[in-house]
């Protein structure tokens, strides 16, 4: 490595730790060896640690480094400062479907049975993990099945879950499964705590890696309820039906990004941050009832929707030893790209013969071009079934429908306004016509043993 090349890692290096001290958040130094890292990683030596974060009804709009300004999410805009921020990142409109397409790099069409459930022959990025040497854990929000042997199936070694087994109060005094045991607590206990406590005592154990951990965190769905940060905290509150207020959806959103600022700090104490590629998501838009500012505008909660509110969300990578930090990038990344990026980063085999709807953007997390991908697809049915409930193809500009409705999106993000096909310039006509064949290429693709399965809703 040069002299100039050195002195930009220590230059990138500072202002991470810059951006981490600003944020209120105790990080520690260490020497620069991004460079060195990088390396291992790439050839064959130390594989990363890979945590995967996916938190609950949260859209784009709520993280400061996206333009937000209602919360502070602090420990998240420390991590995109030093780190990539993908402006351009969708989910699916509700939660089960976006875990099954994060989980498997395929989307809905192929595989997708009904809400609640995960076809439990299907592939997931844990199964590969594990194949490959790594310990692998599940801590946070399940809803993919109540079979107390999916989390194993599925390829996860540990597990700590709520809405496994059960549908217990998830806040304060929750109830848990621990690794397939009913867990319940009554004296002050919040859920998102323990299962972020979990979280770091599996880090920990497996501190000389190489270990993934799938973080599907809990907050921040409704019941918008106080957390131990909120000056009504009540440490005696019983079941999900008291104190709910929307006025909590800021404190929630500040605790979420506080767990993950203790996740981050963590891996500084046991000296294992470098070698640990951080992603972070959100499942789907932000909840009901809330209403959030960005870039001077505001954006209701859209989950459920089929709308931009509904489906953008945000998604932010840190990776020390190989992002070289203050990346911003606007390619289209939606929720089937995860598999292939971090089975990319930790030299994990995909099998030939698994079809992935997914592509990497690893090469942009280094702070290459990539090969971006020019459009998103969405088949979504909440209940499953034959039939899509929402089917469309987007690219930055502009979204087609399956049935015809087509947008310039990013002028009319509520969709109020569809152009008639007769009117379109040439732009127009040429996004219509690329986003037709996205469509065109999945008009087959839904599978007769799980279109029968679903309840069709």
């Amino acid at each position: 490595m040069n002299e100039s090349s050195t002195g930009m890692k220590e230059l990138r290096r500072r202002a991470f730790l810059k951006a981490c001290a600003a944020a209120g958040l105790c990080v520690t130094a260490r020497p620069a060896r991004a460079a060195e890292g990088a390396a291992a990683a790439t050839a064959g030596g130390r594989r990363p640690n890979v945590i995967l974060i996916l938190a609950d009804d949260l859209g784009v709009e709520c993280i400061g480094a996206h333009g937000g300004t209602s919360y502070r999410t602090p420990a998240l805009d420390a991590l995109a400062a030093g780190g990539a921020r993908f402006d351009y990142a969708y989910a699916q409109p509700l939660c089960t479907p976006t875990r099954v397409q994060l989980m498997t790099g395929q989307y809905n069409v192929r595989n997708y049975v009904a809400f609640g459930v995960m076809d439990p022959d299907l592939t997931t990025f844990a199964q590969l993990f594990k194949a490959a040497g790594y310990a692998t854990c599940i801590a946070g929000k399940w809803q993919l099945g109540k079979d107390p042997g999916l989390p194993k199936r599925f390829g996860f070694d540990e597990a700590c879950l709520w809405q496994h087994l059960r549908r217990p109060p998830r806040y304060v005094n929750p109830g848990l499964e621990v690794n397939g045991e009913e867990k319940d607590y009554a004296n002050g206990e919040y859920g998102p705590d323990l299962v972020n406590d979990y979280a770091r005592d599996f880090i920990t154990r497996h501190r000389d890696g190489p270990f993934l951990l799938y973080y599907p965190m809990i907050l921040t769905h409704d019941p918008y309820q106080p957390t131990p940060d909120s000056p009504d905290w009540d440490p005696k509150a019983a079941g999900e039906g008291v104190n709910r207020d929307v006025k909590h959806f800021a404190d929630m959103v500040a605790y979420m990004d506080k767990l993950i600022g203790k996740l981050v700090a963590h891996l500084d104490e046991l000296g294992i941050r470098d070698h640990t590629l951080i992603l972070f998501t959100g499942d789907n838009g932000t909840g009901y009832g809330a209403k959030s500012e960005r870039n001077g505008r505001t954006v209701p909660g859209g989950k459920g929707q089929s709308i931009d509110s509904g489906i953008h969300v945000p998604l932010v990578v840190n990776w020390p030893a190989a992002c070289p930090g203050g990346i911003v990038s606007d390619d289209l990344v939606d929720t089937t790209d995860f598999l292939p990026t971090i089975c990319e980063a930790a030299g994990v085999d995909v099998p030939a013969g698994l079809t992935l709807d997914g592509r990497s953007f690893l090469p942009q997390v280094r702070g290459g071009k990539g090969d971006p991908r020019g459009w998103v697809y969405c088949w979504f049915s909440r209940g499953g079934g034959p039939k899509a409930q929402h089917e469309f193809a987007l690219d930055r500009r502009f979204k087609l429908y399956a049935n015809g409705r087509f947008y310039e999106w990013s002028a009319d993000l509520a969709e109020e306004r569809p152009l008639a096909e007769a009117d379109l310039s040439p732009d127009a006509a040429a996004a219509r016509a690329k986003l037709a064949g996205a469509l065109a290429k999945y008009a087959a693709a839904r599978p007769a043993r799980i279109a029968e399965a679903g309840a069709g809703e």
